[in-house]
């Protein structure tokens, strides 16, 4: 009895261990577990991000041993090969003052072909001769060429006449390709704002300026006689706007031709 006894007790404890549920795992604990799981990673080194690198205005190059431009208005080689060509061949002025002084400027008529046959045109006809200097702002430009100008004043206002026609505006921004900067000693022909309206003023400048670049037809420029341009800016004006008194106008007793050159009249623009 007592061995039937021990048995059954057996049999019901067996039975209790071996059909108990399992338990389910909890949902948080579940959600933990996911998070602590590695996550994996590519440990590949990757290529830096790059950006092209910015183009330089002016960069030497290996087998360039150009020396870099100092300034915004110094010339490509392009440019200084092609200013070099047109600059080539030259004509020669010279402006005498009524003091004496003279102001000895190349021409480059390859330049700007229809600027300097009318300059050497108006020159040869003694247009300039007697005119003055109406027009002075030292450390820009000394302004003349105007047939108001003459003693007396003419019929007009100093610094709005001209022979009679006007020419082809020979600068960048008009279509004419002149890279001839507006440097110190540089001439080149004042307008009014219409791009060809140039007449028979003149300007030379007394001092760099390259805001006049492209916008107005440099033609020449001073080899000899820069301390006369000095003086002549020295000047004393009444305006803003450089205008000279009358009796203070340096006056221009001749401008001549000095090479012995044929060069057509211009091509007249009406006006």
């Amino acid at each position: 009895m007592k061995r039937f006894l021990l048995i059954a007790i057996c049999i019901i404890l067996c039975f209790a261990v071996g059909c108990s549920p399992k338990e389910e795992p909890d949902a948080a604990e579940e959600e933990s577990a996911l998070e602590q799981q590695p996550v994996e990673t590519d440990n590949r080194e990757q290529p830096p991000e790059t950006s092209p690198e910015p183009i330089k205005p002016w960069a030497i190059g290996p087998d360039d041993d150009t020396p870099p431009r100092t300034s915004p208005w110094e010339r490509e080689p392009r440019e200084e090969q092609q200013l070099n060509e047109l600059t080539e061949n030259t004509i020669q002025i010279t402006i005498t003052m009524e003091n004496g002084g003279e102001i000895v400027a190349e021409l480059y008529p390859d330049l700007a072909p229809q600027t300097v046959r009318n300059f050497v045109y108006l020159a040869r006809l003694g247009f300039y001769d007697g005119l003055r200097f109406h027009r002075i702002m030292s450390g820009f430009m000394i302004q003349g060429g105007c047939p108001y100008s003459i003693d007396g004043g003419g019929s007009g206002i100093p610094g709005t006449g001209n022979p009679g026609y006007s020419i082809w505006g020979e600068f960048t921004e008009n279509g004419f390709e002149n890279n001839l900067r507006h440097a110190r000693g540089v001439l080149s022909m004042a307008r009014t704002d219409d791009p060809n309206s140039a007449g028979s003023q003149f300007f030379i400048m007394h001092e760099m300026s390259p805001s006049l670049d492209n916008k107005y037809a440099s033609f020449g420029r001073v080899v000899s006689g820069m301390e006369v341009v000095d003086e002549i800016a020295a000047t004393p004006n009444s305006g803003a706007n450089g205008a000279v008194a009358p009796e203070n106008m340096p006056v221009i007793r001749s401008v001549t031709v000095d090479d012995d050159i044929e060069l057509p009249p211009p091509e007249k623009l009406p006006r």
